[in-house]
């Protein structure tokens, strides 16, 4: 018994030593750490990793930052919508502006602008969802105007406004031939007209066995980010009279599951018709955060004017982004560049970062407060910081022009 112990502890000391030995050659790798969460947990916890893509992003806290939005952009930025613009829409306190999203384990790269832009000379970046993901391109854009000298070389292509236009937008930097789209496409899949000899109760059908029409334009982007979920839900679909469609059937079936069911048309599209050098992002869902009531009835959020501190009183991850990650993880192989873009943590906290009753001019005042879009400079501009952190760590867009596929 003494001696099948003395092995047993020389085997745990030669195991530490390894550990150790390894760690100090090579570039501490986290995820085989965590495997060891006694030593994880404890050596590691104040070390800070400067290798990008060796941490988690997603985790972290909220920190008070007074120089953080001078480096980014500000409300008079002239690719925002008058909606997310909240200090000119009357909320005084920009304290909202001020906090810093810090990860626990590193630090997340300085956007820089210049880098992305010469990075992408000749490239296309799309994106391509609901509102929200307008709101995240906007975001984009105007941290993306710090690499340019002269805001009038960027345009719409076609002429169009930004402001109150719902088709799709192409902004084109023209000192680096690239452009910056957005497409609305809440669902991604096509709605329309339901078949013939149906009941009048079905207004509109969303097919989720086939993609929206602007998917066509979507191919040869060198970057795509995707988002979806908000318009999954029975007010939306089933109460609004929109029903599922497959082939020729209208089905019966739940929204989770048609949600599930569009994304896998999405994947089909995705591998079917992208150069497997694209990079692919499918951002996960962006919380809401109305008290007292949701969008329809009542519901608010003007009264949260700080952060949540309090992780336990966070929401439940939501359904969409279990969908989101499974798809994506499906698509990673060879070497196809698919990620999940996680936002949902780091935004819950922040239940002050919406427009709430500070409307763009003109909205009338008994219109449901707005506490699903996010003013802007704000929370998105983390979103999109994360996504440079992702390019970077993966050397994307490297002024890479895709053939033509045949």
């Amino acid at each position: 018994m003494k001696k099948e112990s003395t092995w047993a502890l020389y085997f745990l000391l030669l195991l530490l030593t390894s550990i150790f030995f390894f760690n100090f050659v090579y570039p501490f790798d986290r995820q085989f750490l965590s495997r060891f969460a006694f030593l994880s947990s404890s050596y590691f916890a104040h070390k800070k990793s400067p290798f990008i893509g060796a941490c988690d992003y997603t985790r972290g806290h909220w920190v008070w930052d007074e120089t953080y939005p001078h480096r980014l952009y500000d409300e008079n930025c002239p690719f925002l919508d008058p909606g997310f613009r909240c200090h000119q829409n009357g909320r005084k306190s920009e304290r909202f502006r001020k906090w810093r999203w810090q990860p626990d384990d590193c630090d997340i790269p300085r956007f820089n602008a210049s880098v992305l832009l010469e990075r992408n000379r000749n490239g296309r970046i799309v994106f391509a969802g609901d509102s929200v993901g307008r709101n995240q391109w906007e975001s984009f854009l105007c941290m993306l105007t710090q690499g340019v000298s002269n805001l009038s070389k960027i345009y719409e292509v076609n002429g169009n406004p930004i402001s109150k236009h719902k088709g799709y937008l192409v902004m084109r930097f023209q000192e680096y031939n690239m452009t910056v789209e957005y497409y609305r496409t809440p669902f991604l899949c096509v709605i329309g007209r339901p078949p013939l000899n149906l009941s009048n109760n079905v207004r509109r059908t969303i097919r989720l066995d086939e993609l929206h029409w602007y998917s066509k334009k979507w191919v040869g982007a060198d970057i795509l980010i995707f988002n979806s979920g908000h318009w999954w839900n029975p007010d939306k679909t089933i109460k609004s009279r929109n029903y599922f469609q497959e082939g020729g059937r209208v089905n019966m079936l739940n929204v989770k599951e048609a949600f599930r069911r569009s994304l896998q048309t999405w994947k089909s599209w995705a591998l079917h018709n992208l150069d497997p050098r694209s990079s692919v992002f499918f951002r996960s869902f962006s919380p809401v955060h109305f008290r007292n009531g949701t969008w329809n009835d009542g519901g608010r959020c003007d009264k949260q004017t700080e952060p949540e501190n309090d992780p336990t009183k966070l929401e439940t991850e939501p359904y969409h982004n279990i969908f989101i990650s499974g798809v994506v993880k499906q698509m990673q192989y060879e070497s196809r560049k698919a990620h999940f873009l996680n936002i949902t943590y780091l935004s819950e906290f922040r239940k002050d970062g919406h427009p709430s009753r500070f409307r763009e001019p003109g909205t009338p005042p008994d219109a449901p407060q707005d506490c699903s879009h996010w003013c802007l400079p704000g929370v998105p501009d983390t979103w999109n910081e994360l996504l440079y952190a992702q390019l970077l760590s993966e050397k994307v867009g490297m002024n890479k022009k895709f053939p033509e596929r045949g």
